[in-house]
């Protein structure tokens, strides 16, 4: 490693890559500090939706957030392909979510109106169950209807992470894998990151750690109220095609199997599976498409979200220690475009972008 740095991003999940892309591609000398590979992440267990239905209903801006960023991947997933060669699979045909009953679909539904009410951006449409079988012609029998948003898309998360970390390196940012941070100290006009024995400056900050910044965020003046809530995902051997719209708990990938998610436990740092929790998401996934009731799972895992009390990301600048900056969310699929295209010049100098006027970790404090 080299002794100085202008920025340096910790943790390399894809908040933290999609912001040192961000920053590396703008001219500036990263570093990207990340933990050991059994390290809790929630990268690897992402679903892969890049979704904007339904997100903001206790906050429009988290609404207007989503659809900032999901208007901006087209252009990073074509400039991930150009630099470096990775089809990232981003698709946006539209998203569903679909409704069992009458009842669900009912309050999905007042759900969209009062956020379409607050931003008129927020496209979307009301299908009834035979209009919905036209456009998902594997939807069940006993489905209701659904809701459908030209705003949704899907990508793969892992090739994201991939093509993020090929397109950093390529713009001269340096990865430093296997390393816990265990101390930043503010030195004025820059800062010393410790990792044991080993020790860099850097002239800026960025904690991207994800439950990580619990610990880290106070040693710059900052505050990560942040904790773990698993999700399970269930994946499955590869079918024909039969699904050409993701859905909120059903998508199929470019490959052709099919991700099953999710689950939402607050079960503290145990990332693991349960049989009861991956039967009730495989009766959920079953339920809208019978298709896949005799498909085989091939393989299911856990993961972390990073989680605020309110659901909300944190984007803040230390005002303790200038320079020193926290960003923390549970999106990291939908919102990378907007790391790397806002949050990133935000950490250069640019003015703070209005819609992140809410997420400051002072909303706590009440």
């Amino acid at each position: 490693m080299q002794k100085t740095y202008d920025i340096a991003v910790i943790g390399g999940g894809l908040v933290g890559m999609a912001i040192a892309y961000g920053l590396a591609k703008r001219g500036q000398r990263v570093v990207v500090c990340d933990g050991e590979d059994n390290s809790l992440r929630a990268a690897r267990g992402n679903f892969g939706l890049v979704w904007v239905q339904g997100k903001g209903g206790t906050c429009t801006d988290y609404a207007r957030w989503s659809l900032h960023s999901a208007n901006t991947w087209q252009r990073l997933a074509d400039e991930l392909l150009a630099r470096t060669g990775v089809n990232v699979g981003f698709q946006r045909p539209g998203g569903f979510n679909i409704a069992q009953t009458a009842d669900e679909l009912a309050v999905k539904v007042e759900s969209m109106r009062k956020l379409k009410e607050a931003e008129p951006a927020l496209v979307y449409e009301v299908l009834d169950h035979a209009a919905l079988a036209q456009r998902l012609p594997a939807i069940g029998p006993e489905v209701y209807g659904g809701i459908y948003s030209p705003n949704d898309g899907h990508v793969s998360p892992l090739y994201t992470l991939r093509a993020l970390f090929a397109a950093f390196e390529q713009a001269g940012g340096e990865y430093a894998p296997n390393l816990r941070v265990t101390d930043i100290r503010h030195l004025g006009n820059a800062f010393r990151v410790s990792m044991g024995d080993m020790s860099f400056e850097a002239g800026r900050v960025v904690l991207a750690a994800g439950l990580g910044n619990r610990d880290l965020a106070p040693m710059v003046g900052l505050d990560a109220p942040v904790k773990p809530l698993r999700g399970q995902i269930v994946v499955t051997e590869r079918v024909r095609p039969f699904l050409d719209y993701p859905t909120i708990y059903v998508r199929q990938t470019v490959e052709g199997s099919v991700m099953l998610g999710d689950s939402a436990e607050d079960v503290g740092f145990n990332d693991g599976v349960t049989p009861d929790v991956l039967a009730d998401i495989a009766r959920r996934g079953i339920a809208p498409f019978p298709i896949l009731k005799n498909v085989r799972v091939v393989r299911a895992w856990g993961a972390l979200r990073v989680m605020t009390a309110d659901g909300l990301p944190i984007y803040e600048e230390s005002q303790a220690c200038p320079g020193a900056f926290l960003a923390t969310c549970h999106s990291g699929v939908t919102l990378a475009a907007a790391h790397c295209e806002t949050i990133a010049p935000w950490i250069l100098g640019a003015e703070r972008p209005a819609l992140l006027d809410h997420f400051y970790a002072k909303r706590f404090a009440a």
